[in-house]
């Protein structure tokens, strides 16, 4: 039988993932690509948090060791300029993508659009969701125009720019294109016209992007986790944790800034810190909210997560406005994965799931997408073609694909 290459130009064009079909899941060559701390370049001129995504070499290590304890090998590749020659090397089956980018717009389109031009099957969002999450501003106006509730804002490009008519003091700003809230401390919340222009004015000079400029909101804070997509069961090591519409509802988790070190602004300086250590806000999971409240807050983030075209896995962060109604702030639709730390990986272990459990779901998710999951059956024994990006084994198996047999 011939080879099936990873790069022979001879697979079939398409520009979505094919339609998903009976195949087992296992064992796959997954290659785990990131930015890592210490490692990747940063701008020599950049902000002092530049950086501040890449992920640490423990968290790579514990997403590896997640992977190989369902059966699979792994390797890590760097999300680099030499990506794509290490991906021609390592000739994965799939990849869990957690890669930031390296810059530029876009940048954590980066990865899967080298992904897609490659036809190598990966893990989460896909091109275009990537690039409209990062940039907030473009998130907003998805929503705005879904009629999602979002807070007022405008973007700057120009500190001069006269300011909206819509927007009332106090505002918030931030930069339009960057997250672990690089470039939000106290000083972001901003009270008349000329803190605005000086805000914003350094805003655009320290990142060299835009500035989002919004109402700021008053009230409570809560991070939504979103997990799965339409008929999502069908294909999960644990079938059970998804409801009819596919997605898996984690407990809301809220933050709490009130006495972080940066009071009523969950900023970069606040994330960096450790559960133990002074000034970091609060994190209450699940949040002391009414049951309707939180199933309202978690079809708010799914539709959110939808209107996007995120896929398989995001965290929505939202806020209440002064009337208690909840608004749309951000989108990740690459949430940290730092066991016990990363906000989805707390709303995991609040809800019962282990972090190895979460990240299977995330890598199964993705292959199922690409038809390297079985479909979930009735038990029979028959003969199964394993699909490989370079290789193709025939060997008797059940259809059913069932975790840790």
């Amino acid at each position: 039988m011939d080879e099936i290459s990873l790069l022979d130009g001879e697979q079939e064009e398409s520009d979505k993932p094919p339609s998903s079909c009976p195949r087992p899941a296992r064992p796959l060559r997954v290659a785990v690509i990131a930015n890592v701390k210490g490692e990747t370049a940063v701008p020599n001129h950049g902000p002092e948090d530049a950086g501040a995504e890449f992920d640490r070499k423990e968290t790579i290590q514990a997403i590896r060791s997640a992977i190989e304890s369902d059966g699979h090998s792994t390797v890590f590749l760097s999300a680099d300029t030499n990506l794509p020659f290490t991906l021609r090397d390592a000739r994965p089956d799939i990849c869990f993508n957690i890669a930031e980018g390296m810059g530029g717009d876009s940048r954590e389109a980066q990865v899967p659009a080298l992904l897609e031009l490659m036809k190598i099957p990966y893990t989460a969002s896909r091109v275009l969701a990537n690039a409209i999450a990062l940039d907030k501003t473009m998130t907003k106006r998805v929503w705005r125009d879904k009629g999602l509730p979002v807070a007022e804002f405008q973007e700057f490009r120009d500190s001069c720019e006269p300011l909206s008519p819509a927007l009332t003091f106090p505002l918030f700003v931030k930069p339009a294109c960057e997250g672990t809230g690089m470039g939000m401390d106290g000083k972001a919340i901003v009270r008349n016209e000329k803190e605005l222009h000086k805000r914003v004015a350094w805003v655009i000079g320290k990142y060299r992007q835009p500035a989002l400029v919004e109402d700021y909101l008053p009230g409570r804070e809560f991070t939504v986790g979103v997990l799965g997509r339409n008929g999502a069961g069908r294909y999960q090591p644990r079938p059970e944790l998804y409801g009819k519409d596919g997605y898996h509802r984690f407990p809301v988790l809220e933050v709490d800034t009130a006495n972080s070190v940066t009071p009523g602004v969950y900023g970069h300086d606040a994330k960096s810190l450790g559960f133990d250590e002074a000034g970091v806000p609060g994190f209450i999971c699940p949040a002391k909210i009414s049951p309707e409240l939180a199933r309202s807050l978690q079809d708010l983030a799914i539709r959110a997560h939808e209107a996007i075209g995120a896929l398989d896995v995001s965290r929505i962060d939202m806020r209440m406005d002064a009337f208690g109604q909840p608004r749309l702030m951000e989108i990740n639709s690459l949430p940290g994965l730092t066991p016990d730390f990363s906000d989805l990986c707390v709303l995991a272990k609040a809800d019962g799931i282990s972090y190895r459990e979460l990240i299977l779901e995330i890598l199964y998710l993705g292959a199922s997408r690409y038809g390297l999951v079985t479909l979930k059956a009735p038990r029979a024994v028959r003969s199964y073609t394993m699909v490989g990006l370079n290789r193709v084994v025939h060997r008797p198996s059940p259809v059913v694909y069932e975790k840790n047999q």
